[in-house]
Parts: structure tokens; sequence; C-alpha cells
């Protein structure tokens, strides 16, 4: 046995790889050294699949009790290229060959929409010499001029006239809010962070690296798709810039923006700060789904999951919302308040996968299968709640904001609040009478998703409502999914960002203050009981606002109630589809032997743990 391990330290470019993993090579193409390296007895196990051998039951009988301990062996990478099996080094099959084709002509045809779709923006929107304030602007010269210290630069120097005065409030204005943009965004960005180590701590190690790449190709593959076309159908029309002017309408109302392809024509500084910090926070959608489905989805079946999501299914609810669309316009053409609001983003809803195997028993009661790294979980929990300060205090998009403190603080308060009431539930009404600290985490977290929406509209009071009725939901509705619903969520993302996302859509209608968002959505004033109200969004109950304000408001909770169902109805419609159409064509889970086995070597071809 000694010996046996000596030599296969020596090989060094082999490979850890589970005895069942060469189960297709073929014992008269493996090399000489697979033969001598191994006792027969493992070399008929190994191979189990090849050519038979008059002794290789009696062989597979006599292997020794000390090598059936061991779950792996160290093989060379030469003897896997004769393997059919993962992870494939030599050829690829028949099958994985025409995937690879589909992929291709896939890849082309979207390239080719995406084409058309910018010549046709190109039609619509012509190089012509244009006005100068919609001229392309990349270094910001017109906003304003910098007359340095003291106005030494003025006309006269150190004397600077009511004009230069101007000119200079406005560059510091412009740099100020461009300044707060990127590094909201930046905070946005290091989410992703976040999101990686919870994702991987609450799953099994053997799954360890197959999470870590989706989290981190899903923000490649969003950037892709974002850069392409995504940012066009979101902000193509939201007027934001004066650049960002390409509409879509049906009847009046906007459904669709057309101008930004492959940002063509927005090489201008303002816009870019917007795309930045949007794709930031497009890829914390995209990321959500990779955490429910771990463990069991195939890598190709995310690639183009992402992709489906980045392009098609994120940027038009995103433009219904926040780039002018139909959903905004509710309150301008239905009198709904200020129509739906959504300060953060709150109502992203994700699909997910069947269960894992082995997580109902043959009575249908769910089995825990715990997570190999909670300090891992918790230290991306930590990362999260510092990055939703710019998530949500950054959506100003303005370090000129004064309500920025405010989304600052209503985060600080909700989301501290909903872990507290996680544990207190699970300490005095869950049958297990402990703080779960996975539970604790998810609590936490919804309650930032929860006070995503309404955290600029509603006061502190409002906050800790919010904070307090996520917490238990997401416990309560963690256990829902996972008994009830019998849907297997491997970090509680349903519960997390789909029941506690639109508790906090709704929280918009039950608890804005009426001191914020005046004008929002070209609507100047809202009727309550036959009198103006010319302040922000309104909500039913307003705790906290100031004195006088009007209580008992319908109309934003009804634009509230419609938006989230609109948005559950046509996620959950369009990536049902999506899914099927896929699973019906190529699969989207891995097969059973290599979920058993873990993603990491199947799918990846690379453990997270060398030693495991």
């Amino acid at each position: 046995m000694t010996e046996l391990m000596t030599l296969f330290r020596r090989q060094f470019n082999a490979v850890r790889v589970p005895l069942a993993v060469p189960s297709q090579c073929r014992i008269g193409t493996a090399l000489p050294i697979f033969k001598t390296a191994l006792p027969s007895a493992v070399y008929s196990r190994s191979c189990a699949t090849g050519p038979a051998s008059a002794d290789r039951k009696e062989n597979l009988r006599n292997i020794p009790p000390s090598l059936r301990q061991f779950q792996a062996v160290r093989v060379p990478l030469a003897v896997l290229s004769q393997c059919g099996s993962s992870p494939p080094v030599g050829k690829n099959p028949p099958h994985r060959k025409q995937r690879a084709r589909n992929v291709v002509r896939s890849t082309i045809l979207l390239l080719t929409c995406a084409c058309a779709a910018l010549h046709a923006a190109e039609r619509d929107h012509p190089s012509a010499p244009a006005e100068t304030h919609a001229l392309p602007d990349p270094s910001g010269a017109t906003a304003g001029k910098d007359y340095g210290p003291d106005y030494q630069s003025a006309a006269k120097p150190g004397e600077p006239t009511l004009p230069e005065v101007a000119q200079q409030t406005t560059r510091m204005r412009f740099g100020m809010n461009l300044m707060w943009t990127l590094l909201a965004g930046f905070l946005v960005f290091f989410m992703q962070a976040g999101f990686a180590l919870i994702e991987t701590g609450f799953t099994r190690r053997k799954n360890a690296a197959h999470t870590m790449l989706m989290n981190l190709m899903v923000f490649c593959i969003g950037l892709l798709a974002y850069y392409v076309c995504g940012f066009a159908f979101m902000f193509g029309g939201s007027l934001k810039s004066p650049l960002l002017d390409g509409l879509v309408s049906v009847n009046g109302w906007n459904v669709l923006g057309k101008k930004g392809f492959f940002l063509n024509g927005l090489f201008d500084s303002q816009v870019l700060g917007l795309f930045l910090f949007q794709m930031v926070f497009m890829d914390t959608a995209a990321t959500i789904p990779t955490g429910a489905m771990a463990e069991r989805l195939k890598f190709s079946a995310f690639i183009w999951m992402s992709f489906f999501l980045t392009i098609v299914t994120y940027p038009l609810v995103g433009n219904w919302v926040w780039g002018g669309g139909w959903l905004s316009q509710l309150g301008e053409k239905w009198n709904w308040g200020h129509g739906a609001i959504d300060f953060s983003g709150s109502g992203v809803i994700h699909m997910v996968l069947g269960p894992r195997i082995g997580k109902y028993d043959k009575n249908g009661n769910p089995r825990p299968i715990p997570g190999h790294n909670i300090p891992m979980a918790m230290l991306g929990t930590f990362i999260l709640f510092f990055g939703w300060f710019g998530f949500n205090a950054g959506s100003t998009n303005a370090a000129t904001e004064g309500i920025i403190s405010v989304a600052a603080v209503n985060t600080l308060i909700s989301g501290a609040l909903g872990g507290f009431s996680a544990m207190v539930y699970m300490m005095k009404f869950h049958a297990a009478r402990k703080p779960d600290p996975g539970l604790c985490c998810n609590g936490l977290l919804a309650g930032l998703v929860a006070v995503t929406a309404p955290c600029a509209y509603i006061s502190p009071t409002g906050a800790v409502i919010v904070g307090l009725v996520a917490g238990v939901l997401s416990t309560w509705g963690s256990e829902f999914v996972e008994r009830t619903m019998k849907v297997d969520d491997c970090v509680g993302a349903f519960a997390i960002h789909g029941l506690c996302g639109m508790w906090g859509v709704l929280s918009v209608g039950l608890f804005a203050t009426g001191t914020y968002g005046a004008g929002f959505n070209h609507v100047a004033h809202v009727m309550i009981g036959g009198k103006e109200f010319s302040g922000g969004v309104l909500g039913l109950m307003p705790f906290g606002a100031p004195p006088g304000t009007p209580w008992g408001y319908t109309g934003q909770l009804m634009a509230q109630i419609f938006y989230a169902m609109v948005v559950f109805v046509f996620v959950f419609a369009i990536q049902l589809a999506f899914f099927r159409l896929y699973h019906k064509k190529w699969g989207l889970r891995v097969t059973p032997d290599d979920e058993m086995q873990g993603l990491d070597i199947p799918e990846t071809g690379c453990p997270a743990y060398a030693d495991f």
C-alpha cells in the first residue's frame, strides 16, 4: 500500500478523482503506467465497464480492505484521456459535439439579432449633428467649468463673476454626484463576494467549486448581455440623460427602450456611470437563482439561464418600473398614486429546480442537508449587509440628495431587526427552540430585501415594522416552501427574495410618509377625500410622517399590489417557458451519478478542496 501511494505521488500531472470516474476506461487502451501502478483488483474495479476478464469477479472480491476505505485515487491525466467520463480530456462524445454546435448556432443567432437591433436603433437615431446638450460628453466638459482653487483661472483671478461661480458650482455638483454613484456601484459589486460565500457555505463541500464558479461567471455573462442589449432595453428610453431618448410605446403605454445597444452613441460620462451602477445592480438579481438551484444544475444550463435573465427578463421588468415603462405610468394614467414604486428593487422573482437527491424521504418529509461551512455563510452575510448601503442609499445616483441618510438608516434598522425577529421566532415558537445560524442570517437578509423598495419613502418607525415582519416571514416561508410546496431551496432564496421582496413592494403602499418623491413619474399631486395632496409618495398608514399628513390613501397601495402581481405572473411564466423548452432540448439537471459524486469534478474538472 505504501509503495502504491508513493508511486502515485510521483506522478506530477495527476488529479484526484473518485474511483467511479474512469468507469468508461477500457483495459486494452489504458497506458502501461496505469497497469503497473494499480493492483489487478483495483484496476478491474476502476475500469469496470471494460472488456471482462476470466478472473474479474475474483479480483473484485480480493480488493484489500486498506484500499476499500478510500473513495478516490490519484490518476494521471494521460490515463483519464482514455476515459469517456468526467473529467473529459480526450474527444467529446457525439452528443456533446451536437450540443456545442447548438450553442454556437444560438450564439450566432443572438449576435445577429443584436446587430439588427443596433442598426435599427441607428436608423432611428442618425449620427447627424444634434443639439449641444444631446451630444455625448465623455469628459464632462459641458457640466460646468473648474476655475481652480480660489478661482485662480477666472477672468479676474480671485474675483469670480456670478456666471463663473455658477459654472464652478455646477461642475462640483456633477463631480459629487458621479463619484457617489460610482462608489455606491463599487459597494454593490462587492456584494457578489457576499452572495458567493453565502451560497457556497450553505451547500456541501463536494459542490463548492461549482457554486463559486457560477457566482463568478454570472457577473461575466451578465456584463456581456447587459452591454449588448440589456441596458438598451431597460434604460434606452428613460430620459435619465438626453441621450436616452428611444422608447417603444403602444397606445401611449411605454413598454421597452430601444437606444444604447452595445452602448452605441452613449460614450458619455453620466450615462456610463449609470451603466456601471445598473449593471452591478442587475448582477445581484442574476446571482440569486444560482443559490436556489445549487448542487444539481448543469453548468451549461446555468450559462444560458443567465443570458436569458439578463437579456430579457430583468431588463423588461426594470424598464417597466425604472425606465419610464407602463407600470411607472399607473399614477399618471389611472391615478394610482405615483405609479409602481420600487426604490432599489425588491420585486425580482426567480425560479427553482426540483429537489436534490435524498432531500425528501418516501413519505415526502424533508431531510436536513446541512451546509459545509456556516462561518463562510455568516461572513457572506456581513459583506452583503455592508454592500446594501450602496445598494439602497446609492440608488439616489446623487450625493446632493438629502434622502441618502434616510435610506441608509432605514436599511440599517430593517436589516438588524430582521435578524432579531428571526432569532426570537426560532427560540420561542419554532420546534427546535434554538437560534439556527443559517435562519438568523436569512432573517437579516430578509429585512434588507424588504426595506429595499420603501427605504427612501418610509420613516424609521416603518422600517422597524418592515424588518420585524420580514424576519419572521423568511423563517416561516422557508419551512412552508420546503414542507408544503416541496421545493428544495438550498439557501432560502425564494423565501427571502420572493416572499419578502413582495412584502417590501407592498410596504411602500402601506407606510410611505409622503415626504419624498414629489412629482415622481410625472405625478404632481394625488386626490385624497376630494383634496389635493402635492407631497411625495404616500401610503395607507404613514407612520412617523409629519403632523397633518393624511391617512387612508389607497391609490399607492393599489399600484403596488398590481405591480407585485404583474411581476410575479410575468417572471414566472416567461422563466417557466424558458426552463421547459431548454430542459426538453438539452436538459437542466445533471445525472444522478454526478449529483451523488458532487459537481466539482463532473462539471468543472476541479475540486474545491484538494484533499476531499
